[in-house]
Parts: C-alpha cells; structure tokens; sequence
C-alpha cells in the first residue's frame, strides 16, 4: 500500500479520480474514502468494510449548495441546513430522499453509486466542515464516500500506526493510507432522518440536534 500524508492534497485528488480507495482522517475518525460516483470503488469499500451491502455509506460534500444537488430539501431540511451546516459545529449526518439527475443519463455527469444511494432512494449527507475535507471535495468536484475505516463490528480507529497494523495483511484494503497522525476520538457523526418531513434521531454523536 501507498503512503501519502495529509498535506499532499493534489495527490489524494489525483487518486481519487481514479477511483482509488483511500483510508484518510475525517472530522470523526480514519475513513474509508472514494469518489461517491466510482462503482467499483464503492463496491470494494463494501468488502474491505465486510458491510453489508444493504446497509448504505455516507457521502461528504463542501457546501450546502452541493448538497441541494443531491438531496431533495424539504423545510425540515432547509432549517437543519440553515442551523447546523451553515455555520461550524459538530459533524451532522442527514439521511433525505435523493435528487437523481436525469440529465446524467444523457450528459454522462454521473449519478451516485448503488450502496450509496438506499434500495428506497434515500440517502445520508454530511456538509464537512473540516478544511481538509472540504478542499479534497472542492477540487475532486464529487462527494466522496467517507465511512468509518474500520472493519464492520469493530471500533473506529484514530491511530495511523493502528490503521497500517489492520490492513497490513487483509486479503481487502484501501490502495492508499493517508498519514495524518492521531486522532481526537471523537464520536461518530449524529445521524438523523428527515425523511417524509418526519425527525429522527438514528445516532447521537457529539452534537444534539434541536428543531
């Protein structure tokens, strides 16, 4: 496996288009991250993980404005937008109805991948507001799938040394590690739905959602 640290930002990109999986920091944990519209990378996410595939991954994106391309807003959404992505807080995980560009189908733009997008076309979106993440999602001009890098069942990694140690010898691993040292062991995102208008708490992390 490649090593590359986290500085070397254009590399990572560079990677990404051509649909490497990458295990990399995010806001939470170590992730494993890949171009949200490759496949066949979202597809070996699935067997590095062992996730089950009826279980969706999460994508990332650097705005508000990005994720209106891919969620459909509801004013449930458009305030939770307004009061937690808009402005830094704690990483926030919303699960809404995709917004599929039928344009793609003719234009080639690219839709999101199966595994990514729920069997009931939904779909969970995290606005980072972790510079490093942002700035890979800005020039990659994609969301990427950032789900946790650890194997399914067990718990997430902070550690760079813990994370070359997992996938040292796995008969499934990431193409590239992304170097950028020890983590905070932060929670996982909180995750809700806003699915139908409804609000549902499906994970509490560090932040507590109020509507």
């Amino acid at each position: 496996m490649e090593i590359l640290k986290s500085n070397q930002i254009n590399e990572i990109v560079l990677a990404l288009k051509k649909g490497k999986i990458l295990a990399m920091p995010t806001e939470t944990s170590y992730g494993l991250c890949s171009d949200a519209k490759n496949q066949s990378a979202a597809d070996r996410i699935f067997k590095i993980k062992g996730r089950d595939f009826n279980k969706p991954l999460l994508i990332v994106v650097d705005s508000v404005k990005t994720a209106k391309k891919y969620l459909v807003f509801n004013s449930l959404l458009s305030k939770i937008a307004n009061k937690y992505w808009l402005t830094p807080s704690e990483a926030l995980t919303v699960v809404g109805n995709y917004k599929k560009n039928i344009l793609c189908n003719f234009f080639g733009c690219g839709n999101l991948a199966k595994g990514v997008v729920g069997a009931n076309n939904t779909l969970a979106v995290r606005v980072t507001n972790d510079a490093f993440l942002k700035e890979i999602c800005k020039k990659l001009n994609s969301p990427i799938i950032a789900t946790s890098a650890n194997l399914a069942g067990e718990n997430n990694i902070y550690n760079f040394e813990e994370l070359q140690n997992i996938f040292l010898n796995q008969e499934f691993a990431p193409d590239i590690l992304v170097d950028g040292g020890n983590l905070k062991n932060n929670l996982p995102s909180t995750l809700v739905s806003v699915i139908g208008g409804d609000f549902k708490i499906l994970r509490q992390g560090n932040l507590k959602v109020e509507i």
